[in-house]
C-alpha cells in the first residue's frame, strides 16, 4: 500500500507540474521498520545510463533528466527491490518524497546459510559439501536454487570451478596465484561483514576487472556503506559445525567524517556430520573509514580468521558397506578422546588500505594496497619401518584375500585363489577396530623396560616409527591495484584498472608430534644410501618436534594485469567491449639438495614467463520494458597455475614438459521476460578450455621405465596431463510466478554436457626411476583416450520446484524438491593409454585382453540420481524498536544417501591387474567415493538494534 501511495503522489505531482525543458528528480530512501536512511542504495533509471547512490542521509538526486516515461529501480543488498514508474513532463523538479524499502527476510536469513558450504576448494580430498562462492549471487531463482538447494550436492554453475571466476575484496583479487582459487576460509564466518556484494555472471561486464568466464564476485567493505546498528546471531546445525555465534556493529558515518565496522564470530564442532571431523574457527573483522574531504576518503580493512577442521576420508563401497556413509578412517581415540590425523589449519590475516578519490561527479579513481601473510597446514601420519596405520589399508580389508590370484609368470594371469578364512578374520578384526589406533603408534615408538627377571615394568621413549607431520605453506602476498571509472558522455562509460601481485611462498614439511618418541630420521625409508637423504647438505639429521624435514623449497610469483572496458548505452541497445593484458612469472628455489635428485633439486630453477591477452564483448537488446536479449562472448588466454607448472615441486626443479598458456572461449545468450507477477530467464551457453595442465599424485605398484620394461618398485608418483581440453555446453532456466500477494512458486533447471574434448598427453614422474636409472624420472606414456569422457564431481543436470508463502505478519515458510543427475566418477588417465594393454613383465600385449572387455572395465561410472526435499521457514518480531529474526531449515528431509564425487584408484593400471580385481567380485582397489549430507538442520536466531 505504501508503494501505491508514493506512486499516486508522484503521478499527481507530475500531472500538475509546469512544463520545463529538463527535470531534477530526487527521493529519500528509508528503512521501512527503523525509518533510518539507507546509504549507498543503487538507484537506476531503467533502459538508460543514469545511476546514482543515496548519500549518508539516504537522499538521491538525478540532474537534467529529459522528458519521458521512466522506471526507477531501487536496489540495496538485504532489501527487496522497489520499482516505480514516473512520468517526466517538462517539470522543473520532481520530488518522489520518501521511499520505504522492506528488508528481504529470505535474503537476510539465507545469507547465513551459504556459509555451510564454504570449505576450501583447494583441498584435493575435501569434504563433499564444497561449492563455489559465486553461488551467493542474486535473487534470481536459478542462483537461489544453485546456492541453497543444489550446492549440497556439489553443483557447479556451468560446470566451472572457482578458478574460472574472479573473487575480489575492495578491488583486490583474492584468487590464489598458486592454484587460481580463492581461499574462502580467509573471510569465513563474517557473513554480515561481507554481505555488500556485486556479481556478474559469465563474461558479463564488471566495473572492477576483466574477470573469468564464470563471472566476478566483488565484496565491498567500505565502512560508510554499512547500515548503522548492531546485529547478534546465534546458530545451531549438524553439518560441518554444530554451533555459531556472530556479532557485528556498524557506526555509520559521523559528522566528523569517521565510520567503523567491527564483526566477530565463532564456529565450533567436537564432531561434525562425518565421524571425527572436528571444527574450530574464529573470525574477526575491522573496517575504519575517514572522510578527508568531499572528494577523498581512506579506508583500512582487516580480516583475521584462524580456523581448523578435521578432514573425512573417501571410501570404497566395501568400507561403506561394513560401516556407513559417515565413516571416516582418519581418526581414532587417544586417552578416550577423538583425534583426527588429517587436520587442515588456515591462518592468513589480511590488511588492506583503500583510497577513494572522486575526481568529479562523473569520474572516480579507487586505489588499494593489500598485504596477506600466514600459513596453511595439512597434517598426516608419516612412518618408517612400520606398517600403514590406516585402518582401511587394502591389506587389512577382507577383499585383499577374496581377490587373490596365483602368481603371474608373465604369460599366464594365474588362477583365482580366494582365501575366505583370512578374509573373515580381517572382516572381524576391522569391525572390532575400525579407527586409527593412536595407542599402538605410541607403543611402537617406545622400548620396553624389563627388570632382572625379564619382566616388562614400563616403557621408555625411543626412535619414532610413527610421527604426525604437517605439509606447510607460509605465504606472503603483496597486492597493489588502481581502478578508474568515468562517464565520458551520456552514452559512454569507461572502466580501466591495473594491478600487481607478488607472492613469496615457503613450502616445507614440519614435524608436529613425535608421538612419544625421541627423534625421527630425515630419510626416505623406500631408499638407501645417499638416495634416502632428504638433504645431502645436512645428511643423517635426527628430526625433533617443530623441525623442518623431508622437503623444503620456496616459490615466487609476480602477476601484472591491466584491463579497459567501454560500456555504451542507448535507448534500444547497450553494448560493451573489454580488453585485458597480463604478464606472469614463476620460479622455484630448492633449499634442500635431495638425494634422489642431487643435480636438479637445490638452488633456483629456470624462471617461467607468460604473457596473455583477453577480449570480450556483449550487448543487450531492449525489446521492451519487459523483455530483453543479452549476448556475451569472450576469448582469452591465461597462464597455467603455479601448482601445475612444476611436475614435482617438493623434490626438484623440473618444469612440466609442454607447458602452455590456456585458451578459453565463452559464448552465452539470454532471454529475459519480467512482469509484476512473472519473472523468467532462459540462457544457453558454450565454453571451451584448451591446453590446460593438470598434476595429480597417487601410489603405484610397478612402473615402466623408458625402454618399456618393468621396474618392480612401489612409490608415490606424480601424473601430469598436458594438452587437456574441456567443452561445456548447456542451458539454464529460471522462473518465478507470484500466484497471489502471499504465495509464490519457482522453477529452475540446469542442463549441461560437460566433457573432455581432447586426448591429452600423460607423463609420470617416478622417484624410483631416478634411483634405479640415475636419470630424469619423467616417463612419457603418450596420449590418454579421454575425449568424450564426462567431467567429474558435479551433477550435470539439476531441477528444482519450490513453493513459498509469506504472511503479512512477517512469517514465511517454503519448500522445494530437487532432482540432480548425470554425476560421474573421476577416471584414471593412465589406465586409458596404450600401455594399459601391455604386460610390463614381457613388453607384449596381454593375450587375454579384448576390446570388448576393456570397454567394460573402462566404462565411466555414473552415480545414481538423487532427490532432495528441503524445508525452510522464518519469522521476525519488532520489540520496542528492536528486531528479532528466526530462520529454520531442514535439508534432505527424506535422509537420502548419495554420492557427490569420487575417483578411480590408479594402482591397477594395466588390463590384467584391473580385470582380475574386478572379476573377483570384491575388488581390493575399487573406486573411492565422497558422500553428501544426510538429513540436516540449521537454526538461526538474530537480534538487531
Amino acid at each position: 500500500m505504501r508503494y501505491f501511495l508514493v506512486l499516486l503522489f508522484s503521478t499527481v505531482a507530475i500531472s500538475s507540474a509546469l512544463a520545463q525543458d529538463q527535470t531534477r528528480i530526487s527521493a529519500k530512501v528509508l528503512d521501512s521498520k527503523t525509518l533510518k536512511p539507507i546509504v549507498a542504495v543503487v538507484v537506476s533509471i531503467q533502459n538508460t545510463n543514469f545511476t546514482q547512490l543515496t548519500n549518508t542521509d539516504g537522499i538521491v538526486v538525478f540532474e537534467a533528466i529529459p522528458p519521458a516515461d521512466y522506471l526507477l529501480l531501487f536496489h540495496s543488498q538485504g532489501y527487496k527491490d522497489a520499482l516505480f514508474p514516473v512520468s517526466v513532463q517538462n517539470t522543473l523538479e520532481l520530488d518522489l518524497g520518501t521511499i520505504l524499502l522492506d528488508v528481504d527476510q529470505v535474503s537476510e536469513q539465507q545469507a547465513a546459510v551459504i556459509q555451510l558450504f564454504e570449505d576450501d576448494l583447494t583441498d584435493d580430498n575435501s569434504s563433499s559439501e564444497n561449492t563455489s562462492g559465486l553461488l551467493q549471487s542474486s535473487r534470481d531463482a536459478f542462483q537461489q536454487a544453485a546456492a541453497f538447494n543444489w550446492g549440497q550436492a556439489r553443483f557447479r554453475i556451468r560446470g566451472l570451478d572457482s578458478e574460472n571466476a574472479t573473487t575480489m575484496i575492495n578491488g583486490v583479487t583474492m584468487n590464489k596465484i598458486y592454484d587460481g582459487r580463492p581461499q574462502w576460509n580467509n573471510w569465513g564466518g563474517l557473513n554480515d561483514a561481507t554481505r555488500n556484494q556485486e556479481f556478474s555472471i559469465g563474461t558479463a561486464p564488471s566495473d572492477y576487472t576483466f574477470g573469468g568466464i564464470l563471472g566476478t564476485q566483488h565484496i565491498n567493505t567500505r565502512a560508510s556503506i554499512y547500515r548503522s546498528g548492531t546485529r547478534i546471531t546465534f546458530s545451531g546445525t549438524n553439518t560441518n559445525y554444530n554451533w555459531r555465534m556472530m556479532a557485528t556493529h556498524a557506526s555509520g558515518m559521523s559528522n566528523s567524517g569517521w565510520a567503523y565496522v567491527i564483526s566477530a564470530g565463532k564456529r565450533y564442532a567436537q564432531e561434525g556430520h562425518f565421524e571425527g571431523t572436528n571444527y574450530d574457527a574464529n573470525s574477526l573483522f575491522l573496517s575504519v573509514e575517514k572522510r578527508l574531504s568531499d572528494r577523498h576518503s581512506i579506508n583500512i580493512t582487516g580480516f583475521y580468521t584462524p580456523n581448523e577442521r578435521g578432514k573425512n576420508s573417501p571410501n570404497t563401497n566395501e568400507v561403506t558397506n561394513l560401516t556407513s556413509e559417515t565413516y571416516n578412517s582418519y581418526w581414532g581415540y587417544q586417552n578416550g578422546k577423538q583425534r583426527n590425523a588429517r587436520v587442515r589449519t588456515i591462518e592468513e590475516p589480511i590488511v588492506m588500505l583503500n583510497h577513494y578519490f572522486k575526481i568529479n561527479n562523473h569520474t572516480n579513481l579507487n586505489s588499494a594496497v593489500s598485504y596477506q601473510l600466514g600459513k596453511v597446514g595439512n597434517s598426516n601420519i608419516d612412518f618408517q619401518n612400520a606398517n600403514s596405520p590406516d585402518p582401511t589399508y587394502f591389506r587389512k580389508m577382507p577383499s585383499y584375500f577374496t581377490s587373490l590370484y596365483a602368481a603371474d609368470n608373465g604369460e599366464f594371469s594365474g588362477d583365482f585363489t580366494p582365501d575366505y578364512d583370512n578374509a573373515e578374520k580381517n572382516r572381524l578384526a576391522f569391525l572390532a577396530n575400525p579407527q586409527m589406533d593412536w595407542e599402538s603408534m605410541y607403543r611402537a615408538n617406545q622400548n620396553p623396560v624389563v627388570d632382572s627377571n625379564s619382566k616388562i615394568i614400563g616403557y621408555e621413549a625411543a626412535q619414532s616409527h610413527y610421527v604426525l607431520y604437517e605439509d606447510r605453506n607460509d605465504d606472503k602476498t603483496l597486492a597493489v591495484n588502481s581502478n578508474f571509472n568515468s562517464q565520458l558522455n551520456d552514452n559512454l562509460i569507461l572502466n580501466a584498472g591495473v594491478s600487481f601481485r607478488d607472492l613469496k611462498s615457503h613450502n616445507y614439511q614440519k614435524m608436529l608430534d613425535l608421538l612419544g618418541g625421541t627423534f625421527f630420521e630425515d630419510i626416505d625409508g623406500f631408499y638407501s644410501g645417499n638416495q634416502a637423504q632428504s638433504d645431502l647438505n645436512n645428511p643423517n639429521r635426527q628430526v625433533k618436534t617443530a623441525d623442518v624435514y623431508g622437503y623444503n623449497y620456496k616459490l615466487s610469483a609476480a602477476v601484472l594485469e591491466a584491463f579497459t572496458q567501454f560500456k555504451f548505452s542507448y535507448d534500444k541497445i547497450d553494448f560493451y567491449l573489454a580488453q585485458s593484458f597480463s604478464k606472469t612469472n614463476y620460479q622455484r628455489e630448492g633449499l634442500y639438495k635431495n638425494g634422489i635428485y642431487p643435480t636438479i633439486s637445490f638452488g633456483k630453477s629456470q624462471k617461467l614467463n607468460f604473457e596473455n591477452f583477453g577480449f570480450k564483448g556483449g550487448m543487450i537488446f531492449k525489446i521492451s520494458g519487459r523483455q530483453s536479449i543479452n549476448l556475451n562472448a569472450a576469448h582469452l588466454t591465461k597462464a597455467p597455475n603455479l601448482r601445475n607448472s612444476f611436475s614435482n615441486a617438493r623434490l626438484n626443479n623440473t618444469i612440466v614438459n609442454g607447458l602452455e598458456n590456456e585458451t578459453l572461449n565463452s559464448l552465452d545468450a539470454t532471454y529475459i521476460f519480467r512482469t509484476p507477477k512473472l519473472k523468467t530467464r532462459v540462457t544457453a551457453y558454450y565454453s571451451t578450455i584448451k591446453d590446460a595442465t593438470k598434476i595429480s599424485f597417487f601410489y603405484a605398484e610397478g612402473i615402466f621405465n623408458r625402454e618399456g620394461g618393468y621396474t618392480n618398485t612401489n612409490a608415490f608418483v606424480s601424473q601430469t596431463l598436458t594438452g587437456l581440453n574441456r567443452k561445456n555446453i548447456g542451458a539454464e532456466l529460471s522462473l518465478e510466478y507470484q500466484i497471489s500477494p502471499t504465495l509464490k512458486t519457482s522453477f529452475s533447471s540446469a542442463y549441461g554436457q560437460f566433457t573432455f574434448d581432447s586426448n591429452p598427453n600423460v607423463s609420470i614422474n617416478n622417484d624410483a626411476l631416478a634411483t634405479v636409472e640415475n636419470t630424469n624420472p619423467s616417463f612419457d606414456f603418450g596420449t590418454t583416450l579421454l575425449k568424450n569422457y564426462k567431467q567429474a564431481g558435479m551433477p550435470q543436470q539439476a531441477y528444482s520446484l519450490g513453493l513459498e508463502y509469506r504472511d503479512p505478519k512477517y512469517w514465511w515458510i517454503g519448500s522445494n524438491v530437487n532432482y540432480l543427475a548425470e554425476n560421474y566418477i573421476d577416471v584414471s588417465p593412465i589406465s586409458r593409454t596404450n600401455r594399459f594393454y601391455i604386460n610390463p613383465a614381457s613388453g607384449l600385449p596381454f593375450p587375454e585382453a579384448t576390446e570388448e572387455r576393456a570397454a567394460e572395465l573402462l566404462q565411466q561410472e555414473k552415480f545414481d540420481p538423487v532427490v532432495l526435499l528441503n524445508l525452510i521457514g522464518g519469522k521476525s518480531w519488532r520489540i520496542k524498536g528492536k528486531f528479532l529474526g528466526l530462520f529454520v531449515s531442514v535439508n534432505n528431509v527424506l535422509d537420502n544417501k548419495y554420492k557427490t564425487g569420487g575417483f578411480e584408484q590408479a594402482r591397477n593400471s594395466n588390463f590384467r591387474q584391473l580385470n582380475q580385481d574386478v572379476s573377483s567380485g570384491t575388488p581390493s582397489f575399487g573406486n573411492k567415493y565422497f558422500y553428501g549430507y544426510g538429513r540436516t538442520y540449521f537454526v538461526n536466531l538474530n537480534f538487531s538494534f
